[in-house]
């Protein structure tokens, strides 16, 4: 088995529901970002073995293996293949682990890794339309539940109050309006220019170029104190869960046979990676048991870790995941996470393991831990190693 060398990682901006991206198609959107971090990483197009794309509601203007039409729509070499999957939120992350499968035995040299998802255009729950897969032998084993739900079970469970999950999410605004003010995300974006839309939701015929995220607010305790909780619990608000959003991030993956080729520069490998199953009625308890078996498969303990970047779904998946594994909060989701700048369902994988590559290299750290729950009770977890 070869090492995994991360080459490039890149992201858009995030854009809120209906600004700055909604007038991108998805395929667009994900081209883009695609084609920035080949030019950025110094690659042709035509090494790539394989793209594997994540992305959640694949339907519509997201159907048709979207990381393919992404490709395409670039003009990028049309024998270079390309897969969608979809591992709910954590798709991008699970589509980086299939890329470095492939990468590690050698099956393909370079991959590239990505997800997107427009949320102004494709709602979460799109392809659910006409019914949910869950059927009565489903619900002979497991109590239905939504993701909120889950929250607030795990906020019961792990004795978290809305005082606290209110702080969480405070402190999330701040250090992700800190993170802009001092430049730390600047390397990781691509600007993007979209069409002006009107009013109606229609192009005005103008275009714009976002190189910010929009998902930033500046807030108080009091006034998130103020906000009514999401419909079904007592503990979130929309100021202390993630934000709908649109985004697309790529992380571009080689060997050693492939660097020594073609001159390419590696700037992390990764140590390891996996997904794992957990209850499905929390549902979003994921990182906890993720976080366990990629440390158990490095030898690496939870205070050799330098950097955190945990999905911020909800605050209180975020705070039981540090209480369970002991995790130090200085070092976790250090530049804010979703509640302040958003979660693109099927791209926020790639973008925090973009987002952990960059602020390494800022700090100079070695290590980085990137974990995500995901819908259905499941759990991604990265380890990579900054070289």
């Amino acid at each position: 088995m070869q090492d995994v060398y991360i080459i490039e990682a890149a992201r858009s901006p995030i854009g809120k529901r209906g600004k700055g991206l909604a007038g991108l198609m998805p395929a667009d959107l994900l081209g883009k970002v695609q084609v920035a971090a080949l030019e950025r990483a110094g690659v042709d197009p035509a090494t790539v073995g394989q793209v594997i794309g994540g992305c959640v509601s694949q339907i519509n203007q997201q159907s048709f293996n979207i990381a393919r039409v992404a490709w395409l729509s670039m003009g990028l070499p049309e024998d270079v293949a390309a897969t969608t999957v979809d591992s709910q939120c954590g798709s991008s992350q699970q589509a980086t682990s299939l890329g470095a499968a492939m990468v590690s035995s050698g099956m393909e040299d370079i991959v590239m890794a990505c997800g997107v998802e427009m949320m102004s255009r494709v709602p979460l729950g799109s392809n659910m339309a006409g019914g949910a897969p869950m059927g009565d032998s489903y619900f002979e084993h497991y109590q239905p539940t939504s993701q909120f739900q889950g929250a607030a079970m795990i906020a019961e469970e792990y004795q978290i109050t809305r005082a606290d999950i209110d702080a969480f999410g405070l402190a999330s605004q701040q250090k992700a309006i800190q993170a802009w003010e001092e430049n730390r995300f600047e390397r990781e974006i691509v600007p993007i220019e979209a069409p002006t839309l009107n009013k109606e939701f229609q192009p005005t015929g103008e275009t714009h170029t976002v190189t910010r995220d929009e998902g930033l607010r500046a807030t108080t305790l009091e006034a998130l104190a103020g906000l009514d909780p999401v419909p079904g619990q007592e503990f979130h608000t929309a100021g202390t869960s993630s934000q709908v959003s649109d985004g697309a991030a790529v992380v571009v993956l080689a060997n050693q046979n492939a660097v020594d080729k073609y001159g390419l520069k590696p700037r992390a490998k990764i140590r390891a990676t996996t997904l794992v199953g957990c209850d499905p009625v929390t549902m979003l308890k994921g990182p906890i048991p993720a976080t366990k078996k990629v440390l158990d498969q490095t030898g690496l303990s939870i205070d050799d870790i330098d950097v955190f970047e945990v999905n911020e779904a909800f605050a209180s998946v975020v705070m039981a995941w540090q209480k369970a594994v002991g995790a130090d909060p200085e070092k976790v989701n250090v530049n804010g996470g979703a509640i302040a700048l958003g979660h693109p369902t099927g791209s926020t994988g790639a973008r925090l393991i973009t987002t952990a590559l960059h602020e390494l290299e800022r700090r100079d750290g070695k290590y980085g831990l990137i974990a995500m729950c995901c819908g259905g009770g499941l759990g991604t977890g990265t380890i990579i190693e900054r070289i």
